[in-house]
């Protein structure tokens, strides 16, 4: 096995299980970095969806006892991933999510199971799998952080450690009592290590302990180390400043390709994007609105949250449908949210269709037949939707903030002058803003040379991984010191 040598350490990985998009990241980057010379190899729990799907088992390793039970780690290949699946029933033989109970709570052993995640990626990194010696441990999110800690206190040789931050919302902190259970040395119980507000805090302890650290864009990467945005970890992250990197997401570039996606009724490019009109009348019918082209449609594939600014759409709609616009939403989340998208499609049938729930090919009819596609986010570390909305030509109207602000141009009149501009921006994160974006585009949709001039340039900006796989490359590298 040649190359530099990563092993990815991620609680979920598309297309075998996903709640968001932590799941598209980890799905690409190991594909996107083979032209690298990059060889990476993902750790995930053996979920039952998971373990259905892995083909040419091993057993790479056992525990007798990993957090409460026996367990395995299976080496295999599902998707096209080369994996590592640790299978531990005790864990993570669980149905539906891997976060939450079938109520919606968090499994009361969360602490336990994705620290179990951390410490076999520590245990791989200290070379536990002959054969596959990683320079590299790449942790995703606070489950699998723990494992720069484990690392940083084992002795002898380890391998090079980073951090990646998908949403500083989710941090991963737990009462003190967790610490006993952990198997860390006692020095570790400080605030330079897992110590966080009274208890243990795992996103906290890979920030602190980490070679790298990084986000996934610049801007959110900034934005971070401002009480703002950072969460309480702002001051921490001040401190690291030195090492934290900002690396935009890309999508999969094949699986998100309009001119060949088998989930779409009429398949375009940019030389023929006036074929892209068969699929908004076909997302007109499937959600029950008035079949119209000449009706401006937006939509959201969004989970439904305060985070996503989902709160600010539901009053701009009345205005919207009276201007004559259309609304389509697909997406799940908070009740509130839920009911009030409901109610405003069941008063306002035609103009409003609503899908409760997220479906992997209707998000694809979406993103191909919508005019545009909003993402009013309060902070949005990177986003994929709108990278998803330029690639297929749906013009995407979004907050200001994060990787939004660093992948829209904004069709302000220098940048349309200059045939560069993308979507519409706007900020604050605030219902006046939102509404006047919203007119902004339904004036733009009906100039049309504008408007085709903006799905063109959508549809040719370079969304892929290949850019964002080169930066994670030469970082590894420098990590490793193979630079």
């Amino acid at each position: 096995m040649s190359g530099l040598k990563v092993l990815s350490v991620a609680s979920e990985i598309f297309p075998l299980v996903k709640t968001g998009g932590l799941a598209d990241v980890t799905g690409a980057l190991p594909g996107a970095l083979k032209p690298e010379d990059v060889v990476m190899r993902t750790l995930v729990p053996a979920y039952p969806a998971l373990t259905a799907k892995l083909d040419e088992v091993s057993i790479a390793g056992e525990y007798s006892d990993l957090f409460g039970g026996p367990a395995r780690v299976l080496a295999g290949v599902a998707a096209g991933l080369d994996l590592f699946a640790i299978d531990a029933p005790h864990l993570y033989d669980r149905p539906g999510n891997p976060y939450l109970r079938p109520d919606g709570l968090d499994w009361p052993d969360n602490a336990h199971r994705f620290a179990a995640l951390a410490r076999v990626g520590a245990d791989i990194g200290l070379g536990a799998i002959g054969g596959f010696q990683p320079e590299v441990v790449h942790a995703h999110d606070w489950q699998a952080a723990l494992a720069a800690a484990y690392l940083h206190f084992a002795s002898g040789f380890r391998p090079a450690t980073m951090v990646t931050i998908h949403n500083l919302a989710f941090q991963g902190h737990f009462p003190l009592s967790t610490f006993a259970d952990l198997g860390l040395p006692e020095r570790a119980l400080t605030i330079d290590g897992v110590e966080y507000f009274g208890g243990v805090g795992y996103l906290k302890a890979g920030l602190r302990l980490a070679d790298s650290i990084t986000t996934v864009s610049p801007t959110y990467a900034r934005e971070i180390m401002t009480p703002e945005f950072g969460m309480a970890l702002d001051g921490l992250l001040r401190s690291r400043a030195s090492v934290v990197h900002g690396i935009l997401n890309g999508i999969d570039d094949a699986v998100w390709n309009p001119a060949a996606d088998a989930a779409l009724p009429q398949n375009y490019s940019a030389l023929r994007i006036d074929m892209r009109a068969r699929n908004k009348t076909a997302l007109q019918s499937k959600l029950g609105l008035t079949p119209s082209p000449d009706r401006p449609l937006f939509a959201v594939v969004s989970r439904l949250s305060q985070q996503k600014g989902l709160d600010l759409m539901l009053p701009a709609l009345t205005e919207l449908v009276a201007k004559g616009g259309q609304f389509a939403l697909l997406g799940s989340g908070e009740r509130a949210l839920e009911e009030g998208f409901a109610q405003a499609a069941a008063t306002r049938a035609g103009s409003i269709g609503c899908v409760l729930g997220y479906d992997e090919r209707l998000a694809h009819l979406f993103q191909a037949g919508a005019d545009f596609i909003v993402v009013p986010s309060r902070f949005e570390p990177c986003g994929l939707t709108q990278l998803c909305a330029l690639r297929y030509g749906a013009t995407p109207i979004v907050s200001h903030v994060g990787g939004l602000a660093d992948t829209v141009i904004d069709a302000n009149d220098a940048a349309t002058a200059a045939g560069v501009a993308t979507g519409v921006q706007f900020s604050p994160t605030s219902n006046e803003a939102l509404s006047y974006a919203l007119n902004r585009a339904r004036e733009l949709f009906h100039d049309r040379a504008t408007m085709r001039r903006l799905r063109l340039n959508g549809m040719r900006a370079d969304v892929s991984w290949r850019g964002p796989a080169r930066r994670y490359a030469a970082l590894y590298r420098s990590l490793a010191g193979t630079a």
